[in-house]
């Protein structure tokens, strides 16, 4: 099940709202294309935690 603007799986919670956001972004699109709710959720949050280590280092 797809998240829509303003859901997000439990697990994401205690993120912040940036972080929390981009997580479910990526997490929308593995689900769409794996359906395996669990893999997205875990992915997501690990794509946007490296992005967001990615721009800390580029500023």
């Amino acid at each position: 099940m797809p998240w829509p603007k303003g859901t997000y799986p439990p697990s994401y919670k205690n993120l912040p709202v940036k972080l929390r956001e981009k997580a479910v972004e990526i997490a929308n699109a593995i689900l769409e294309e794996s359906g395996d709710e669990g893999l997205a959720i875990a992915t997501g949050l690990k794509k946007a935690k490296e992005l967001r280590q990615k721009k800390k280092g580029k500023d």
